[in-house]
């Protein structure tokens, strides 16, 4: 008798520890309920939408790429890639544009990834957001509560540091 009650103490001392692992994630909660608010819209959309990427640096130089999603699966990839012209009255430049369609994604070096929402979630979820030392970690979700900015940046790190990724909007298609 006297053994079974050791072995449920120490069960329940298991439990208590387990209980208290920290999470390696950096702002779970908002995570979470980020990834709530995502299914939801996920649903409603049958899985089908676009978000747009976009990227700046210090130099001017700064690229929008649009995904465009159908029934879970990315069938459509739209690039511009613009730098600041320079002279007396500098101007915003397009330097490079192009369209790539179901049969020729991924067939363009520069861009975003063609990513669909889950595999953002995922990524955010495995790598963006993961704690780490000499870094800081962010999040944002101001896309309906779905998320806009997701990554980190290294301590001491002087230009264009952000790994990660920034989402200006989230729509669903037109019918």
């Amino acid at each position: 008798m006297k053994r079974n009650h050791y072995f449920f103490v120490l069960l329940l001392l298991a439990g208590l520890f387990a209980s208290c692992k920290k999470s390696d994630i950096a702002f779970e909660s908002d995570f979470a309920r980020s990834y709530k608010t995502y299914t939801a819209f996920k649903s409603s959309t049958n899985d089908s939408y676009r978000y747009q990427v976009n990227t700046a640096s210090w130099t001017g130089h700064s690229t929008e790429t649009i995904i465009t999603v159908k029934n879970g699966k990315v069938v459509k990839r739209a690039y511009v890639a613009k730098n600041i012209s320079g002279g007396p009255t500098p101007q915003i430049v397009v330097v490079e544009q192009w369209i790539e369609e179901e049969g020729s994604l991924n067939t363009h070096a520069n861009g975003a990834a063609t990513l669909t929402l889950d595999q953002i979630y995922e990524k955010a979820r495995t790598v963006w957001l993961l704690k780490r030392k000499g870094a800081k970690t962010s999040l944002e979700t101001k896309n309906n509560g779905m998320i806009s900015s997701c990554g980190y940046v290294e301590d001491n790190c002087a230009d264009d540091c952000f790994n990660g990724i920034s989402i200006a909007f989230i729509e669903r298609l037109p019918n």
